[in-house]
């Protein structure tokens, strides 16, 4: 079969037919997305983010800090650090320092490490096992259910005793290894098994 080409009359006789523009509306196939990176526990222990923790495998961002989730954090920090002096009990309390857990990174919000667990160094970027005391202040953004399993979580890598911060209801659970203590805002609440004799009223860490 013969092809004919109808050329208009105006046309330059010597010009060649113009063909078809291509469409620009074209889609364009993107680029397959890198694979993600996966960090390890070690990977991250060794070089952690800041404010971060490592969970399930994913790094995840510790926020949700209020005003009065920070005044009880600096208030037991302080609390802690006097009477461990005064005590003459020794040791350190520290504030976010990253420790490992029997499954994930973890970033206590205040932590007392005794003497006898303090690295000869002095220093350290991750302790290798949970605080043997250890405090989180509950935040607006957290689950209670999310923190009780957080709290026996750190029991179960170790750790002596738990205290779990709830600035809105004034209340405070202590966890020394066997079940939940509860103390009220018109109780005083006491260390059981670290930090021996330390006590401070609820109401008065909580205010």
């Amino acid at each position: 079969m013969t092809a004919t080409i109808l050329i208009p009359k105006n046309a330059d006789q010597n010009s060649e037919p113009e063909l078809p523009q291509k469409s620009e509306n074209i889609a364009e196939i993107p680029p397959e997305s890198e694979p993600k990176k996966v960090i390890s526990l070690e990977e991250f222990l060794v070089r952690p983010a800041d404010r971060m923790e490592w969970v399930d495998g994913n790094l995840v961002e510790k926020t949700g800090m209020t005003f009065k989730h920070s005044l009880a954090q600096s208030k037991l920090a302080r609390y802690w650090g006097n009477y461990k002096d005064s005590s003459g009990q020794g040791g350190e309390v520290l504030t976010e320092i990253l420790c490992r857990t029997s499954k994930q990174g973890r970033r206590p919000d205040v932590a007392y490490i005794t003497p006898e667990l303090l690295p000869q160094s002095g220093n350290f970027t991750a302790f290798s096992q949970s605080f043997p005391l250890i405090a989180e202040v509950a935040s607006p953004e957290d689950s209670g259910e999310d923190l009780f399993a957080k709290g026996q979580e750190y029991v179960e890598s170790g750790c002596l005793e738990v205290w779990l911060l709830f600035p809105e209801a004034r209340l405070i659970f202590v966890n020394a290894g066997q079940r939940w203590r509860l103390f009220n805002a018109d109780e005083v609440v006491n260390t059981q098994s670290v930090l021996a004799g330390f006590s401070v009223a609820v109401s008065e860490l909580l205010a």
